[in-house]
């Protein structure tokens, strides 16, 4: 298989020269053994989805590194999160950066251990699918905010990107083995939901109707980029709201959705403060709802959404590539229906985001703005169209519209 460059190495590599050791959390298949493997040559390597392997290191926790010393790369940790304490005993003993490099496809089971067990000794990365940047070969990597600085920065970098080409892109979705060798989307993605079934969802909970699950799967993709609202998809699916609920964590915790949390404060109280929902790979949101070709996505109900979902995923690919965990993105959206997409929060200074399929922009897409201005203590910097226009313009002083293949 050809190994993509990612964008996330450098942060890998500045994370092992602090800490013993790092913890790379994502969805299954994005990547992260492939990285680890690459930066990491002739370590030593576990893979714990190994019965056998998982067995000893559950049994034998106490020899498992007697066997396998560190400098390791240990894949799917959380099958066998006793092997923290011993990680932190050996940790603490040697006193070596760089020493464990642990991978997890469940993020937030995990993160109760590693907080307990190795607290400031252990780095933490999230690995999403490849990005745009990725895709494209485009080396240039710093988390996106729409200042004039970064636009200064980005205009002598950014490939060119067509229009057909991004909606190709967004059906075909954002795992590296749909670009490293020639594969069938359908096949790909019918077994890769069945994995996810058979392993991380059944080791997180007994989901006693698995075909439930996966209608509750769809019914949260036919949403993606929408408010959340976990009663209209219970009544749907013919689950409790608790039980949605429990579904919905599962999701999160396994990578596969995000949760953008609202903007709001005391000035502004008719801010609804309900988070809306976004599919992480477009591709298998694309599957699941069953637009089978990039084609009928351009065209169909819900270009929008996936259009939103893909940009909004992107943001996010360039704030943990460039080493930040919690990126400050939040939306907006008011009683009277003002809506703002996102709203990028960076040294108390906000910036506004639109995100349009369009290739013609216009203040229209801007008005909505204003509403920041009544928020105190904190000012509005410039803000952004992202959009399908080719080049980047000013659409008044302080607002500008910015390519897709910018972010």
């Amino acid at each position: 298989m050809t190994y993509i460059n990612r964008s996330i190495e450098t942060t890998v590599e500045k994370t092992s020269r602090m800490f013993s050791a790092v913890l790379i959390t994502g969805a299954r298949q994005v990547g992260k053994t492939t990285l680890l493997k690459h930066l990491r040559k002739g370590f030593s390597y576990i893979t714990l989805d190994d019965p056998l392997l998982l067995q000893n290191a559950i049994e034998e926790a106490g020899s498992f590194f007697k066997t396998t010393p560190p400098p390791v790369i240990i894949d799917e940790i959380q099958y066998a999160p006793n092997l923290f304490s011993y990680i932190k005993m050996i940790a603490d003993e040697s006193g070596k950066k760089g020493q464990f490099y642990l991978t997890g496809s469940q993020q937030f089971k995990m993160m109760k251990n590693v907080s307990e067990s190795l607290s400031g000794r252990i780095g933490i990365i999230n690995l999403l699918g490849l990005s745009l940047r990725e895709i494209k070969n485009d080396s240039f990597n710093e988390a996106f905010i729409p200042t004039e600085n970064f636009i200064d920065k980005r205009k002598n970098t950014a490939s060119e990107l067509n229009y057909k080409e991004i909606w190709q892109i967004i059906h075909k979705g954002s795992m590296p083995a749909m670009y490293a060798d020639e594969m069938d989307w359908q096949l790909f993605y019918a077994a890769y939901t069945k994995t996810y079934i058979e392993r991380d969802v059944r080791e997180l909970t007994q989901v006693g109707d698995e075909l439930k699950f996966i209608k509750f799967m769809t019914a949260m993709a036919s949403r993606t980029s929408q408010m959340l609202n976990l009663t209209s998809v219970a009544n749907e699916i013919g689950i409790s709201v608790p039980t949605a609920d429990r579904w919905l964590s599962i999701l999160i915790s396994s990578n596969i959705v995000y949760l953008l949390q609202p903007f709001y404060n005391n000035i502004m109280k008719r801010a609804v403060k309900t988070p809306k929902i976004y599919f992480l790979d477009t591709g298998l949101a694309a599957y699941l709802t069953k637009w089978n070709t990039p084609e009928t996505i351009e065209v169909g109900a819900m270009s929008g959404a996936f259009f939103e979902t893909f940009v909004v995923s992107e943001i996010l690919k360039s704030y943990y590539n460039s080493g930040i965990l919690e990126p400050s993105i939040y939306y907006y959206r008011d009683k009277d229906a003002k809506e703002i997409d996102l709203i990028i929060e960076q040294n108390g200074i906000l910036h506004p985001v639109e995100i349009k399929k369009t290739a013609n922009p216009g203040k229209e897409h801007i008005e909505n703005f204003s509403v920041l201005d009544k928020v105190s203590g904190m000012s509005v910097g410039t803000g952004c169209v992202v959009c399908m226009y080719d080049k980047y313009i000013y659409l008044n002083n302080k607002n500008l519209s910015i390519p897709v293949i910018w972010i």
